[in-house]
């Protein structure tokens, strides 16, 4: 049976897949479950997500309901970050990651995205530098400095 990463990870690839070829612009940037029955759909466009969208999106996950509780959100201000391009956007900016398997002997870095190259990205943590490749992330959040 896959670990919950690697269930993220496949809910990710077929959900983004459908929506983002049912809704040009719309961009999936998460799939996070929250149990064995339940996940949610992080969803962003360049005009904004608003309940119309996530209904839109919702309706297109319909047949996802008969095994989970679907909610569709837009990022907020502490928005996922998984792909390569999202941490381009998010260099000098303060972040959370989660890694499986460790990196540096631990799972939860908080830093600044120094660098974000092809392979991974380098994080300011504690007066070092730590690369981490992308695909040992499993949950990647910028933090909110308000």
């Amino acid at each position: 049976m896959p670990n919950v990463y690697e269930q993220e990870r496949s809910l990710h690839r077929d959900v983004s897949a459908r929506v983002e070829r049912a809704l040009p612009g719309v961009e999936v940037l998460a799939v996070e479950l929250a149990g064995p029955d339940r996940f949610t759909v992080y969803v962003d466009h360049p005009q904004g997500v608003d309940h119309g969208l996530c209904e839109r999106v919702t309706t297109l996950l319909r047949e996802y309901l008969a095994q989970y509780a679907v909610d569709v959100s837009s990022p907020g201000i502490e928005r996922p970050l998984r792909a390569p391009a999202h941490f381009e956007r998010a260099v000098g900016r303060r972040v959370a990651l989660r890694t499986s398997p460790d990196i540096a002997g631990r799972r939860r870095f908080r830093g600044v995205v120094e660098r974000a190259g092809e392979a991974g990205v380098t994080v300011g943590v504690d007066g070092g530098e730590v690369n981490i490749p992308y695909e040992a992330i499993v949950r990647g959040n910028l933090i909110y400095e308000g």
